[in-house]
């Protein structure tokens, strides 16, 4: 059995689940928009502390300068792992680039992985001036930066494009073949990619999609005998249309035994009287 990618997350059946983790450019942005909104935070304090501090009251100097550092913390520490913590994993940021923080296993994270994530955030975002975050996410393959590296999380993103309406049928070229042809179920993920593949082919340029084409073709051959003398771009079409009509086929296979054995599963046995 071969690894999981960085991009799959396996269950404890050992099944691999799809999921998205946020790019560098998404995490980039968000971590943008939070920075803005935390410094500007931290701007606005010391502005009123500033306007407060001419008033002419006395001020004791070790005083203003434990309030000025409270400050900080409080604005540039507490405030994130308080909204982490408060909305499971989100963040202004987050919330504009439809991202959420999960732990590695998919999971939501708890008080402890939000505060591993805020010190360690402090460090490496406000005192390198975000270098070291940026440098880390950058080489890392799920985005990551130092303090997801330590608490053991990562951001998911949860925004799923709206799929495209997909119709098709088998080419004419096809047609005998498919009487006969033996195509076993697909992988989820290659089946993902085929459609998504035959929706978008239009759109692109004509080496991409041949490309592509071949890639693919090459992938799903191994599940499907005999193989046609066909252009990859017609086998693939054949082979969605023929998976998709023998697997409506089955579901309504399905659903007739379903409404067969519905009566017996919501009857009263021996025909006792329905009171």
């Amino acid at each position: 059995m071969t690894g999981a990618r960085d991009d799959e997350l396996l269950t404890g059946e050992a099944v691999a689940l799809d999921v998205r983790p946020a790019s560098f450019l998404l995490r980039s942005a968000s971590g943008a928009i939070d920075l803005a909104v935390y410094v500007g935070a931290l701007f606005a304090g010391v502005y009123l502390y500033s306007i407060f501090a001419a008033s002419g009251t006395a001020f004791d100097p070790a005083l203003a300068q434990a309030l000025f550092i409270m400050l900080i913390v409080v604005c540039l520490v507490v405030a994130p792992i308080t909204v982490e913590v408060a909305s499971r994993g989100r963040s202004l940021g987050k919330l504009a680039i439809g991202a959420r923080i999960v732990r590695d296993d998919g999971g939501a994270i708890t008080l402890r992985h939000s505060i591993i994530r805020g010190l360690v955030g402090f460090l490496e975002i406000y005192t390198t001036f975000g270098v070291i975050a940026f440098v880390t996410s950058m080489l890392n393959g799920r985005s990551k930066r130092l303090g997801d590296l330590l608490a053991g999380s990562y951001s998911q993103h949860e925004r799923v494009p709206r799929p495209l309406p997909f119709t098709t049928q088998v080419p004419p070229e096809l047609t005998m073949w498919a009487l006969t042809a033996d195509v076993a179920k697909l992988p989820d993920r290659l089946s993902r990619r085929i459609v998504q593949f035959l929706t978008q082919a239009s759109r692109m340029t004509p080496a991409t999609r041949e490309r592509l084409a071949f890639e693919l073709a090459g992938e799903t051959a191994p599940y499907v005998s005999p193989l046609p003398d066909v252009h990859p771009h017609a086998f693939l079409l054949g082979v969605a249309a023929i998976r998709r009509d023998r697997e409506y086929t089955a579901l309504m296979l399905e659903k007739r035994r379903l409404d067969q054995v519905e009566p017996i599963l919501h009857g009263l046995p021996n025909g006792f009287p329905d009171r």
